[in-house]
């Protein structure tokens, strides 16, 4: 079929404390910052990889969204259960030692898994579970 990953989408709480933590700590570009009736979409990437992107986004844009469903996507967020993605990279410990000298909220530190790979997991600033995987 030829498809391809072009974006994922997750939440930001802060659209500062989201940029700065993906763009600082992360090293990702910033590909675009948009903004709308006081609300603002920021898409970032991995240098080198201009075909694949995530956008942090408002968590709840929709218009037929009710206040109670509105209610539970913030609890979700701030319990760090509503939105997640898996990042990899070779240098495990050195992304690790970044994301903790950068003050990053550590889940869980770089170990071995079950299914034979090692990884890691943090948070960023609106509860997001990021996984860092180590490729081998």
């Amino acid at each position: 079929m030829g498809l391809t990953i072009h974006a994922s989408f997750l939440p930001h709480a802060d659209a500062e404390a989201s940029l700065a933590f993906y763009r600082d700590v992360l090293g990702f570009e910033v590909r675009a910052d948009v903004g709308h009736d006081g609300l603002r979409w920021i898409t970032v990437g991995a240098a080198g990889q201009p075909g694949t992107a995530v956008v942090l986004r408002p968590p709840v844009t929709d218009p037929g969204v009710t206040a109670a469903e509105r209610r539970t996507v913030a609890e979700m967020m701030a319990k760090g259960t509503y939105g997640g993605i898996l990042l990899a990279t070779a240098d495990l410990d050195g992304v690790f030692a970044r994301l903790e000298a950068a003050g990053a909220e550590i889940v869980q530190g770089p170990g071995e898994r079950d299914d034979g790979g090692r990884d890691c997991a943090v948070r960023d600033p609106a509860g997001n579970l990021i996984r860092i995987r180590e490729l081998r």
